[in-house]
């Protein structure tokens, strides 16, 4: 079964990037990208992804919030929040987000996307 991806990030840059690794990688499909939170409560809606990736610091609604807001509309899906910034340096609200991981931009690759849905993953 293909896990669908939503990628949330106010930067095109990244979400053109993040496609191409989603694209990339067996198994995996891109579905959806949003630049904000409401932006990302909408498309989750009506895409329904499986896995949705989703920035740490964005303006107005944080990454911290984002996640939090997914998780509470769309209990099943994974969230996973991503930084270009160390585990350290993020808001210390990152706990509560209920967010399966933390991964940093810098390393996320087919590899690691495809580990973040086997120890995450949920039906598979």
């Amino acid at each position: 079964m293909t896990v669908s991806v939503v990628t949330v990030d106010d930067q095109a840059v990244f979400r053109a990037a993040a496609r191409d690794v989603i694209e990339a990688t067996p198994g995996f499909e891109s579905v959806g990208e949003a630049s904000s939170c409401e932006e990302a409560l909408g498309v989750v809606g009506d895409v329904g992804p499986r896995l949705v990736l989703v920035d740490v610091r964005m303006p107005d609604v944080d990454g911290v919030e984002t996640a939090m807001r997914i998780r509470d509309q769309h209990p099943g899906v994974v969230v996973v929040l991503i930084s270009i910034e160390e585990l350290s340096r993020v808001p210390s609200t990152l706990p509560d987000a209920g967010a399966a991981a933390f991964v940093r931009k810098q390393d996320f690759c087919p590899g690691m996307l495809r580990d973040l849905w086997e120890t995450h993953g949920r039906g598979d």
